[in-house]
């Protein structure tokens, strides 16, 4: 493993496959919190199953953990070696020019996110570790959904959900294409996986701020 890591397609192509992982894990953590607009009741029976389960708890949980560590990782040892191979590209002639604004500032985009997920887990992760490892409480029949509806009556906690999610937009908008190309998927299908990607990457956001935002609303007094 630390021979692939040390070669740049090594790294490259191991950042693909995490990103691959934790956009599977987005997905699945949209669907899930779908239900909380749909379905209170089924939102519920979800949470405590995905919060109780040992096999979500006690494997997948910490696979996701280390998941999101080492692409953050990877993402930020990427970037400086990026930047010490474009000092050198812009001696030679004007390396920005053939490049988006979006891969030039993947590590801002990046560093919001994280500082979004610390936020996030604030909110949600840290309240349910404390409540069932810490204080022992059971969670069941614990109202899930009136957590999250309390969590956005506040304006600021919902301004900086939307934010975050606009620079996941612009994060996923390269991140997808980039990740595809080191993994080798140029073929006849790639000017499908680029619109599934571009989908991807405004659709899931988007629906994430609508979340936020039907709460917020819906439920405000």
């Amino acid at each position: 493993m630390s021979g692939i890591l040390n070669s740049s397609i090594g790294r490259k192509f191991a950042m693909a496959l995490s990103a691959f992982f934790l956009m599977f894990f987005l997905l699945q953590h949209f669907v899930i919190n779908l239900l909380s607009v749909i379905s209170p009741e089924t939102f519920n029976e979800v949470s405590y199953f995905m919060g109780n389960n040992p096999f979500v708890q006690f494997l997948l949980q910490p696979v996701l953990l280390i998941g999101v560590l080492f692409h953050f990782i990877m993402g930020f040892v990427l970037e400086i070696k990026n930047r010490k191979a474009r000092q050198i590209s812009y001696a030679k002639n004007n390396g920005g020019a053939n490049s988006s604004w979006m891969s030039r500032n993947m590590i801002w985009s990046g560093g919001a996110i994280l500082l979004f997920m610390i936020f996030h887990f604030n909110d949600f992760w840290v309240p349910e570790i404390v409540e069932k490892y810490v204080e022992g409480k059971s969670q069941l029949g614990k109202d899930f959904h009136h957590h999250v509806v309390e969590m956005f009556l506040d304006p600021l906690r919902v301004g900086v959900y939307v934010l975050a999610f606009v620079f996941l937009a612009l994060h996923l908008l390269h991140g997808f294409d980039s990740a595809f190309q080191s993994v080798g998927a140029n073929n006849k299908y790639t000017k499908g996986l680029k619109t599934f990607g571009k989908l991807y990457a405004i659709l899931v956001p988007l629906g994430f701020v609508f979340i936020a935002l039907y709460h917020h609303f819906f439920h405000i007094h």
